[in-house]
């Protein structure tokens, strides 16, 4: 019997019922409401059949790092599904780096953006996101200070949401993290409790921050138990990256 490759339809197929069992059963444990976690199938590096084959099994949040790339395939993922009856509209979430000349290219094309973290990224994005919905917003927090990752510090937080809560085309939902790759679970799980302390905090202000975008392929477990709303998983889903990054 021949094997079944990992990116194959058979391949996606197992790996996104495995990932959903994996959030279920944590949301169970730690009694979680059904549907309060939202998994975004993060097909960055993916081919867009990849992407519309997820859909196809009712996948609906897809995420992407980087705007050329995804640009050309979220066109080519709306022809090939143009034609079925059964996917959903897709929701389309931003959550790499911001770089300020792409800002109209990210307001223009996606729903969610998970990584604003400054003053002139989030009134760039206001500027080109006129005429739209507004775009749904989250800050990015470097809660652990590391040299070389975009985010915010802690201390930073309530003045960059405030001006993005005063932004007209922009709507604040809650904060994002990408923590240090830790393996005990007792580890992750601080940071993550960490990161539920600040949105509670800053919620008394701004109270439609009700958003967690945090937790990936080997840490979704504990981002769960600390609340995670969006979990940002590829790997587990697609498999290992098929394209070459581009910017």
């Amino acid at each position: 019997m021949a094997k079944t490759s990992p990116d194959s339809r058979e391949g996606l197929a197992y790996r996104y019922a495995d990932t959903l069992e994996r959030i279920r059963e944590q949301t169970e444990r730690y009694n979680r409401p059904d549907g309060s976690v939202r998994l975004i199938a993060v097909s960055k590096q993916h081919s867009a059949e990849a992407v519309a084959a997820v859909a196809r099994l009712g996948q609906t949040d897809f995420g992407e790092n980087y705007v050329q790339e995804s640009l050309a395939k979220i066109r080519a993922v709306a022809a090939m599904l143009g034609s079925d009856s059964s996917p959903l509209p897709l929701v389309w979430h931003f959550i790499g780096h911001i770089q300020s000349r792409k800002c109209r290219d990210i307001a223009e094309t996606f729903d969610w953006v998970h990584t604003i973290d400054s003053e002139k990224v989030a009134r760039r994005l206001d500027t080109y996101r006129a005429d739209k919905a507004p775009l749904q917003s989250l800050i990015q927090v470097n809660l652990q200070d590391e040299p070389g990752k975009s985010g915010i510090s802690a201390d930073r937080i309530g003045d960059l949401a405030a001006l993005v809560d005063s932004l007209p085309n922009l709507e604040l939902r809650g904060l994002m993290a990408i923590p240090r790759p830790q393996t005990e679970f007792s580890l992750q799980r601080d940071v993550f409790r960490q990161m539920r302390e600040l949105l509670e905090h800053h919620r008394c202000r701004h109270g439609r921050m009700d958003q967690l975008s945090m937790g990936m392929s080997d840490d979704m477990e504990a981002a769960i138990s600390e609340g995670a709303t969006l979990i940002r998983v590829g790997t587990a889903v697609f498999g290992p990256r098929t394209i070459n990054q581009s910017t």
